[in-house]
């Protein structure tokens, strides 16, 4: 009797096959098609809002890591109207983004688009969202104030210590890449720190917009912004439209980092008016929104 022959391998195909099958399972929704071809490196959902998902995947190279924004159809749409809007908020989205590059605002670079297919590929950003390292920060800092002064001993910070120097200066870069962004022309509609990255720099190259140094941070705060997210993005140069999209960051800031509320204006005034010289024009503006915005409260 001839004895019994082990079962063959899957090839690596049929593997990777198995393996989106698993993930489409896990994530409980379709791959875009240009994810679904064999690769080397699997593509990995990042993140899903209600409009599009994003997948960290390779451009061309395995070693080159890309960012693949997709916006998938929208079942309770009409098809023709769903093609269009998509067709034109991905188009839009990447006009945006190589005006900033083009004019040199830190944004991802645009690496392919399909906006029949509805997905742009970019430039996949290392590092952290600002919004982390700043909240860590806040906890260290709040930490070794509790260690030293007791259970009262976290204050505020407002960037008159010493040790708040690492969060100044990363307070001047963010004004400078929005001033940047305003200047040539473009408003982001969604700013917060979850949209900003932080870029870790380069071994040997010095540090830019008054980096500190210091401060005790342990280079948790170091790295260039990258504004991403361009998805409600408009081209304008309203300064009504500039001071909504400021007060839209100042609102985020303020409950997002409460504790270093107070830092915002003082970005304001600094970097943002050196990069930007219709500054004062559009903070004029501000005040009459946050008006606007107390208004609102108040009333409900």
């Amino acid at each position: 009797m001839a004895a019994d022959t082990p079962p063959a391998l899957p090839s690596a195909q049929q593997q990777q096959q198995q393996q989106q099958q698993q993930d489409d399972k896990t994530n409980q929704f379709p791959l875009p098609t240009i994810l679904t071809y064999p690769s080397s490196t699997p593509p990995t959902l990042i993140a899903q809002g209600a409009e599009a998902r994003l997948y960290k995947t390779t451009y061309l190279v395995p070693s080159l890591p890309s960012a693949l924004k997709y916006r998938p159809p929208k079942p309770w749409r009409h098809p023709a109207l769903d093609a269009r809007l998509t067709r034109h908020r991905i188009l839009a989205e990447a006009r945006v983004l190589a005006r900033c590059r083009r004019a040199g605002v830190p944004v991802p670079a645009v690496y392919a688009v399909d906006e029949a297919a509805g997905w742009l590929a970019m430039e996949w950003v290392a590092g952290p969202p600002a919004r982390a390292a700043i909240n860590e920060w806040l906890r260290r800092r709040k930490d070794a104030e509790k260690a030293t002064a007791g259970e009262g001993g976290a204050v505020p910070v407002t960037g008159e210590k010493e040790g708040d120097a690492d969060l100044v200066a990363l307070m001047r870069r963010i004004g400078s890449a929005v001033g940047r962004m305003h200047g040539v022309g473009v408003v982001h509609g969604d700013l917060t720190t979850s949209n900003m990255m932080l870029r870790p720099w380069e071994k040997g190259r010095e540090p830019a917009n008054g980096h500190a140094g210091g401060g005790g941070s342990d280079g948790l705060l170091d790295g260039d912004i990258v504004i991403i997210d361009f998805g409600l993005a408009s081209q304008s140069t309203s300064d009504e439209d500039r001071a909504v999209d400021l007060y839209v960051l100042e609102r985020a800031f303020a409950s997002t980092h409460s504790r270093a509320e107070k830092l915002f204006t003082a970005m304001l005034e600094s970097s943002y008016r050196d990069a930007f010289k219709q500054a004062p024009v559009v903070l004029k503006k501000l005040e009459e929104v946050r008006m606007r915005g107390r208004k609102r409260s108040m009333i409900g």
